[in-house]
Order: structure tokens, then C-alpha cells, then sequence
């Protein structure tokens, strides 16, 4: 059995570990980030319609 062979290649292993959770890291950030824009946005448009309650509630149609 060849030692060296086995300890690069179990610290190859470590590394794409260490990268693959970074990754899940900056995504999970990234998603939580556009989670409270969403959240923004709903909140934005909720409040538009309290104070313009008839916003909306009319589609004028012509054919």
C-alpha cells in the first residue's frame, strides 16, 4: 500500500469537501437574501393596497 498515495489523495478529498461547503454556505446566504426581498416586496404591495384599497379590484376589458 503506498502511504503517500493515500494521503493525498484523503487530503484531495478534504479540500473538495472544505470547497463543496463553502459553496452550500454562499448559496444558502445568497437564497436567504432574496427570501427577505421577497419578504420587501410582499410587504411593499400589502401596504399599497391598505392604503389604496380599490387598487386593483377593477379590470376594464374590451373586446
Amino acid at each position: 500500500m503506498d502511504i503517500a498515495g493515500v494521503s493525498m489523495a484523503l487530503s484531495q478529498s478534504e479540500i473538495s469537501s472544505k470547497v463543496g461547503v463553502a459553496m452550500l454556505s454562499k448559496s444558502l446566504d445568497l437564497n436567504d437574501t432574496l427570501a427577505q426581498g421577497l419578504v420587501e416586496i410582499i410587504d411593499a404591495s400589502a401596504m399599497e393596497l391598505s392604503v389604496n384599497p380599490a387598487v386593483g379590484s377593477n379590470i376594464d376589458i374590451r373586446i
